[in-house]
């Protein structure tokens, strides 16, 4: 807006602006990190409180969950308490509630502490973007908001492996503690070098909209946790889920009806009524299942499936986040210069591609097997993401960008959640199907299972006589089936998220070509 153009010329006078660059840059790369370091943790989390793996990836949807319902009412927070206020506290909240992740001595208190962080780090991306844009003058901001690029890219690429260099040397709980000074540090710089603008010092608020925000928070809610207990409780066979979706259906509809009916809302529904916004949103929350599915699922393959320490893990499938650096500068110069859906139906195309590659692999691969699908599927990501809220937010009026952003990234961390949900139940479901399948080839006359069986009793015959050999022989039969089963289960995964992406392609060619405006928020 015009308005906060003229203020950024003098918002922060006699300050360096690259100070300012590193102090929100923390906390924003921080926020990031968090969303990807705990991926490696997830077998450890699950032993040491002694929960399953699909219970353990609570701690991944339920920050996400929180973090969706804080973005729409972080403008109004902003506003209400001043930019710089509610930035600090949201990094306070965030790094308290690190700690407690890191002290959890169950599953439940682990939840409740991820719950708090994902609300304290919902505002730490989009106020950043806001404060490092109003910093420097416009012939530096490119270059600004490079730096806060190369920081959210960086993070993923550091999030696995650092992740599984603490949880190895260290413990998981380390993962979160490494928020503490991060987050001490970036309280520091804010206070000493950023300055609310006059125009938030002089900005006058309504009431936050507490109905709305109720709702949302509620819907999204049961909305998450039948997405987490759907699987165990065997979805809507449990009375309890039947009731909890007919409540979510309920609260969210009452949600809808009140945003286009009252006055001064949470969110501005309207802007749905803009045809690239709304198919941008179905695009983003589509590629944010993929995106978050396989960001899960593929350090729990290497850690499950070929006995990686989590250390491995994380190195393993670190070259995704070297794929995003180098796509970064490419991206950022083509966005202007063609068409932004040519790019985004590419970056589709090239992850659902990697999928397949991914659906192809064996328990025999090396660990470096896999590097360059990893760099390329890193590079179709921002393939997507940057041109996709180009060409999503840049059709709305500068006006509605604040809030289509808002919506716009709520629609993301739903379809992240949802895609987490959908893989784990994917393994656990297919797990059984594949295995009584496999059973079926392993009749008594079965020449391969008798050489098998056969094997086995030759191998643990010394160690324990005949007769304990021929029961260890069958158990052993039994465990390589299951990993097997589990194995295909993996497999349906990749090639259903590849299906995801093949069939975004044709819906991204109904988006109107628009003229880039430059960066807009939710690149991310």
């Amino acid at each position: 807006m015009p308005e906060q153009d003229t203020a950024s010329q003098n918002v922060m006078p006699g300050v360096n602006p690259w100070l300012i660059a590193v102090a929100v840059v923390l906390p924003a790369f921080m926020e990031v990190i968090d969303t990807s370091i705990a991926a490696v943790c997830i077998p450890y989390i699950a032993g040491s409180l002694s929960s399953s793996n699909d219970e353990a990836t609570w701690v991944l949807t339920f920050y996400l969950l929180s973090n969706a319902v804080v973005l729409p009412a972080s403008a109004w927070f902003s506003l209400r308490f001043g930019r710089k206020r509610f930035l600090i506290t949201s990094i306070v909240i965030f790094t308290i509630a690190s700690f407690f992740c890191g002290a959890a001595n169950s599953l439940v208190m682990i939840l409740i502490a991820r719950l708090t962080q994902g609300a304290g780090g919902g505002a730490l991306q989009p106020i950043s973007q806001a404060i490092l844009t109003e910093s420097f003058p416009p012939e530096k901001r490119g270059l600004a908001m490079g730096m806060f690029g190369l920081g959210v890219v960086v993070a993923p690429v550091l999030g696995p492996t650092l992740g599984g260099w603490l949880t190895d040397q260290y413990s998981w709980r380390w993962a979160f503690y490494i928020n503490i000074p991060v987050g001490i540090l970036a309280v520091f710089l804010i206070s000493r070098y950023v300055i609310d603008p006059p125009y938030i010092k002089n900005a006058k608020v309504g009431k936050l909209d507490t109905i709305g925000f109720g709702l949302l928070a509620v819907g999204l809610g049961l909305l998450q946790i039948i997405l987490d207990r759907g699987q165990q409780d065997d979805w809507f066979g449990a009375t309890w889920i039947r009731w909890g979706f007919i409540v979510m259906v309920v609260c969210l509809m009452t949600f809808i009806i009140s945003q286009l009916t009252r006055q001064n809302t949470l969110v501005d529904l309207t802007i749905f009524k803009n045809r690239n916004f709304t198919v941008g949103c179905i695009l983003i929350f589509m590629f944010g299942a993929a995106i978050y599915g396989a960001v899960t699922i593929l350090p729990l393959f290497f850690q499950e499936m070929m006995d990686y320490s989590a250390w491995w893990a994380g190195l393993a499938v670190s070259p995704r986040g070297l794929g995003s650096i180098i796509a970064m500068p490419l991206v950022g110069i083509l966005v202007s210069r063609i068409d932004t859906r040519l790019m985004v139906s590419t970056g589709f195309i090239i992850f659902g591609t990697c999928s397949l590659i991914w659906s192809m692999l064996t328990l025999d691969i090396s660990p470096w097997s896999l590097t360059w699908p990893f760099v390329i599927s890193g590079f179709s990501m921002w393939l997507v993401f940057v041109p996709l809220s180009t060409v999503t937010l840049g059709a709305l009026p500068p006006q509605s960008v604040g809030n289509g952003s808002g919506l716009y990234n709520l629609m993301r961390n739903i379809g992240g959640s949802v895609g987490i949900s959908i893989v784990e139940t994917v393994i656990t479901r297919h797990q059984q199907v594949h295995r009584t399948d496999l059973a079926r080839n392993l009749s008594g006359s079965s020449t391969n299972l008798q050489n098998s069986l056969q094997h086995f009793a030759n191998v643990y015959t010394p160690m324990s006589g005949p007769l304990v050999a021929q029961q260890q022989a069958v158990a052993r039969v039994g465990q390589e089936l299951s990993r097997q089963a589990q194995y295909w289960s993996y497999v349906d995964d990749f090639r259903y998220m590849a299906l995801a992406c093949f069939v975004c392609v044709p819906l991204v060619w109904t988006l109107k070509k628009v003229r880039s405006r430059g960066p807009v928020q939710g690149a991310h």
